[in-house]
């Protein structure tokens, strides 16, 4: 498929071999009755891929992972126009909970551990929505994938590092069985060197667990690396999308969010500030 740019209407497309777990189809999101967010806004995530949702601040990244997992309604905001299908079955005014029953996790921006609590506390709390089982095996799951986090169980969560709370927060997510997991900036806030690894996780997780991965982000040199099918957002819409490969060759994507030149060397800040190129989709 060839990196496709998009009007903002109609269903975005994607790999036709595979069945979408997850698809938005023509999205509108008001917050207060007045504000516009995002305007008819389609993306589809295949399953068992991993699909990056690429654009900088304020361009309606976070709004369209809480009008998924439907939390929209805490912040004054909702869906206008549209709908959301999650496994086939139209969750567009379900509730955040049934979501959540239904096999969406999510993991927010800013992490948001429990601070107060444990390591092993806060990832028996992800599987609470469960009702009483015995989480034994799969805490040993999630330590088998996270060995730092076994060897930190009894630690409480609010001394961890940011790092560390990034993993606790993803491995909290996993304690829900999720079939699609939904990341908000999981880079935020860290080293280069977390970064990488944060990532690393994030592919081994869908490689060897088969599981869903839709990952918002603005770091896209990251996001592209390890998500098959990438989407680029401005001002509440989809204005570019493309396999992971096709976003990453193409020129517009490298200057403007890779911040690489045509030649494919990086820019100086006064390359980029007084660049020639605009962007073609504007």
């Amino acid at each position: 498929m060839t990196t496709t740019e998009l009007s903002g209407k109609g269903v975005a497309g994607g790999s036709s071999a595979t069945t979408d777990l997850l698809t938005l189809n023509n999205i509108e999101v008001i917050y207060d009755d007045v504000i516009l967010v995002l305007r008819g806004l389609s993306l589809s995530v295949p399953e068992g891929r991993i699909v990056a949702l690429l654009g900088s601040n304020g361009a309606g990244k976070s709004t369209t992972l809480k009008a998924v997992s439907g939390l929209l309604p805490t912040e004054h905001g909702e869906v206008t126009d549209g709908s959301i299908t999650f496994g086939g079955k139209d969750i567009t005014r379900l509730d955040a909970a049934d979501r959540v029953g239904l096999g969406l996790s999510l993991c927010m921006e800013g992490r948001h551990v429990f601070e107060h609590l444990t390591v092993e506390e806060n990832l028996i709390s992800g599987a609470y929505f469960r009702g009483r089982i015995d989480t034994k095996s799969d805490l040993d799951d999630v330590y088998a994938l996270l060995p730092k986090l076994g060897d930190m169980r009894a630690r409480v969560a609010g001394y961890l590092s940011g790092g560390e709370q990034q993993m606790l927060a993803i491995g909290r997510a996993l304690m829900a069985k999720p079939k699609l997991l939904m990341l908000d900036e999981p880079s935020l806030g860290l080293a280069p060197l977390l970064v990488k690894e944060i990532f690393a996780f994030i592919k081994r997780v869908n490689e060897e667990m088969g599981l869903t991965v839709l990952v918002i982000e603005q770091n896209a040199r990251r996001a592209l690396e390890v998500a098959d099918h990438g989407y680029i957002m401005e001002q509440g819409r989809i204005v570019l999308e493309g396999s992971a490969q096709e976003l990453q060759d193409n020129p517009d994507v490298k200057e403007f969010y890779l911040g690489l030149g045509e030649s494919g060397g990086r820019k100086s800040f006064r390359d980029v500030k007084h660049y020639k190129r605009r962007k073609r989709w504007l």
